[in-house]
Parts: C-alpha cells; structure tokens; sequence
C-alpha cells in the first residue's frame, strides 16, 4: 500500500512540474500582433482662386485601423527649397478633415499679396504624423488671381495686344484701315470720265 501511495505521489508531483513546461513552450509559438501604422492615404489638397483671392482647398483622411492616432492637429508645409512656411489646418475629428485657407500671404479683403516664392516651383507635404506629400501650384492664370510680380511669366496670352503680338493699338489699325479706303475711293471718282451734255 505505502508503495502504491509514494507512486501516486510521484506521478502527481511529476505532473505539477511538467505543466509550467508545457506553458512555456505554448508561449514560445505566441506572435505579437504588430499594429498597422496610420497612412494619409486618400486625402488631398488643390488651389483655387475665388473672387480673385488665392485659397488652397483640403480633405484629410487618416487610415488608422489600429486606432492609434487620435485627434491630432494637421498641417500643410510648403517649401521652394529655400523658403517655407507652414499652415495649421485643424484637428482630425474621427480620422478626418477638410476646409479651406488663404494662400500664403493673400487676404480676404481684395488686396492680396501671396509670398513671391510661392508662386515659382513649390513642393508640399500634409503633416499630422504620418506626412504625404501632395501636388500643390498657384491658381492659374495667375494674373487674374492676386498681385503678380514684376518680371514672373504668366500663363495664358497677354492682354492688349494683336493677335499677331504687334504692339500697335488696336485703334490706330482701324483708323489707318479707314484712311486707305477712302483714300481709294476718292482716286476712283477722280478717274471717272466726265460726261458733257447734248
């Protein structure tokens, strides 16, 4: 009997040990889940001009299945490389955004005046960690959308002139055209023979 007792013991005892083991090995094939990282994928930005003044228009979407972003403050930052500036957009609500702002520099009142640099080659980048990096170019033409500087190409023909590009006002053609016309016909009344009566 005391024998039958020790081995039941032993096989208890034994089986108290090997499940810690067991456990462990259990844990040693466990993969941690990594979360996905949140993308700005899908969101936007475009330039618009309205009543002559500059805006840039944005949608941000956040994809973020993990949930770890949050409501975060937005940003757009442009640059030419050498200049920059930095626009706040807002706060993502629910993993999204979208509005409007001025150009750099323009102003709502009709007397815009957009950084000179802006209006070169620009790059720009949505910023609400993650970054994209987005399309962006001033409103074309930019003649008829805010203050151009002196010297800057602009898009589209240039105004008061001949199709030709002549630089000659239009009215002075036209009165040039008037003058030949009559000039001719006067030399054709003076040319017609002179009938004399019977």
């Amino acid at each position: 009997m005391l024998r039958n007792a020790i081995f039941v013991l032993g096989i208890a005892a034994a089986a108290v040990f090997a499940a810690p083991a067991a456990a462990l090995a259990a844990d040693d094939s466990y993969t941690p889940t990594t979360p996905t990282e949140p993308s700005l994928s899908g969101s936007s930005v475009m330039s618009q001009c309205i009543s002559s003044v500059p805006h840039i228009n944005y949608t941000v979407n956040v994809v973020d299945p993990d949930d770890q972003l949050g409501d975060v403050p937005v940003s757009l930052f442009i640059t030419d490389g050498t200049n920059s500036v930095t626009l706040g957009l807002g706060t993502l609500v629910n993993d999204h955004l979208s509005g409007s702002v001025l150009w750099p520099g323009a102003s709502a009142d009709g007397s815009t005046a957009p950084l000179d640099w802006t209006l070169g080659s620009i790059s720009a980048e949505l910023r609400a960690n993650p970054t994209l990096s987005v399309a962006l170019a001033y409103p074309q033409p930019a003649a008829s959308c805010g203050v151009v500087p002196a010297g800057l190409p602009l898009t589209g023909a240039p105004t008061g002139l001949a199709a030709t590009g002549s630089s000659v006002p239009l009215i002075a053609v036209g009165v040039g055209a008037v003058a030949v016309l009559g000039g001719g016909a006067l030399m054709l009344k003076r040319r017609q023979p002179k009938h004399q009566g019977r």
